[in-house]
């Protein structure tokens, strides 16, 4: 395949690497689904492979990601080079993986450092393909074949304000194609052990005939993250409430360490309707179906808020402070900033929309 500029027209790989480095967080790697589905529906035929470059290799999003629909393979380095010796191995790792996938297009994501874009190009030399990235420092274009332009740069041309939300980053590099989001969302499919998991959890909730259910998320046990904890009166009284305007059975989501905030809401909220408590008891895998069954999921700004997101499933996503980056702007998604037990009417309005929408399925 020729590198000449003039060929992008023409351009239709079979072959797509697409490197990035961030953190392993479930939303990290998720948000950048909205830009495998673009690709997907420039260049049909094309498989799509991801190499991610983590400071946290084996994290639990790995295995979610690694069974998403659109991508055909995911490779997982660990990024921590420890100085000169840690090239040697990545390189070896980029040939194992170039043997692996034929790229004929590799495809940089990240904005600067010079370490994916020597990765890109080593790629793209070895395998005789094009290299695409972004000229985001000075002398970064020389590593591509084509370079779109700075964030700063596809901010202005786009009408909007740094920083970008998470998922139009990676649209920064697609714009070397010529490629637009075009509101293009996230998006993730019920797994087999999501969908066996979904299953028991209704005949736990009294079969196809039991009550239409809530999802609640509280999360933010991580270091660092209890800062952007809802209120738990907050979420006890919005619970509550809903329960009793529509009979949900409520799903509590979460991770073995956030059993103690889980017990403590649920003291809050009193005698209600059904509860089920799953912190700790899914898998990301299985938690895609227990996402699956809610009529509507409320979460913190954490994994799962994304997760359902993709999943198209009404979310009430709420914020203790304005965060726009991590917003999501479609129909079935409303980001809420929540303090207290003020903003009760408020979540209670924005759930009641959510209730009314119809998500449309996934392509």
């Amino acid at each position: 395949m020729t590198r000449a500029i003039g060929a992008f027209p023409d351009l239709q790989p079979h072959s797509i690497l697409m490197l990035k480095g961030h953190s392993a967080g479930v939303g990290d790697l998720l948000r950048s689904s909205a830009a495998w589905r673009a690709l997907r529906d420039r260049f049909p035929e094309a498989q799509l492979h991801l190499w991610f470059l983590t400071r946290e290799p084996g994290y639990a999003s790995e295995l979610l990601i690694s069974q998403h629909h659109l991508l055909a393979s995911f490779h997982v380095s660990d990024k921590r080079t420890r100085g000169v010796w840690g090239w040697p191995r990545l390189w070896n790792e980029a040939n194992r993986i170039g043997h692996q996938t034929h790229p004929d297009l590799v495809l940089d994501f990240e904005p600067g450092g010079c370490r994916t874009s020597l990765l890109a190009r080593w790629l793209a030399w070895r395998g005789h393909a094009v290299a695409v990235g972004i000229a985001q420092e000075p002398l970064r274009r020389w590593f591509y074949d084509r370079a779109a332009p700075s964030s700063r740069a596809y901010a202005r041309s786009h009408g909007m304000t740094l920083p970008l939300e998470y998922a139009e980053r990676d649209f920064v590099a697609l714009a070397a194609l010529g490629i637009e989001r075009n509101g293009t969302p996230i998006e993730l499919c019920e797994t087999e052990a999501g969908r066996a998991f979904r299953q028991r959890l209704r005949a736990e909730l009294g079969g196809p005939g039991g009550p239409p259910l809530l999802g609640l998320n509280i999360g933010c046990a991580t270091p660092g993250a209890a800062p952007k904890r809802p209120d738990l009166d907050l979420l006890a009284n919005l619970v509550r409430e809903l329960q009793r305007r529509h009979q949900f059975g409520l799903v509590l989501t979460g991770a073995a360490f956030e059993q103690d905030i889980n017990r403590d809401f649920l003291s809050r909220l009193g005698p209600s309707g059904p509860v089920v408590d799953l912190a700790g008891r899914t898998s990301l895998l299985e938690l895609t179906g227990a996402i699956a069954a809610c009529r509507l999921f409320i979460s913190s700004d954490s994994g799962p808020y994304h997760m359902a997101v993709g999943l198209r499933v009404p979310t009430l996503a709420l914020f203790r402070w304005p965060s726009p980056q991590h917003y999501h702007h479609y129909a079935w998604v409303e980001s809420q900033v929540a303090r207290g037990v003020e903003a009760l009417p408020t979540l209670l309005e924005a759930a009641e929309r959510l209730m009314r929408v119809q998500p449309p399925s996934l392509p």
